[in-house]
């Protein structure tokens, strides 16, 4: 059960490197741009979240106040992420500061993931 959860773990970090690489090839490129991929990232990161936020094969106290900060945070990615590409599919272009948002949102979900013990 404990190899399982390693395994979901990874996943979710894949969810997170894929939402914050595809952002970081448009933030290099100059381009205030939402892509699959990111959409891909989020809700990869996002379901295998939920999946570890489930107390299956713990033997140790789960701690809810950094699962619920998290999904916050993921949420509100999730409607940065929304917005941005309906302003880019109506011609108007991703506002820069949602898609810096995007960014940095992200970095602190990750880091929150490994610092916050």
């Amino acid at each position: 059960m404990e190899t399982l959860r390693h395994v979901v773990v990874l996943v979710h970090l894949v969810g997170f490197a894929l939402l914050f690489g595809a952002w970081a090839v448009e933030a290099v490129n100059r381009r205030l741009k939402i892509t699959r991929l990111m959409n891909w990232g989020l809700l990869v990161a996002g379901v295998a979240g939920l999946a570890l936020a489930a107390p299956w094969g713990v033997s140790y106290e789960m701690n809810y106040t950094k699962i619920a900060v998290k999904l916050v945070i993921l949420l509100v990615i999730g409607a940065l992420l929304g917005i941005g590409s309906a302003r880019q599919r109506k011609g108007t272009g991703v506002p820069a500061a949602v898609f810096w948002l995007i960014g940095i949102l992200t970095f602190v979900n990750a880091a929150l993931a490994v610092l916050w013990r």
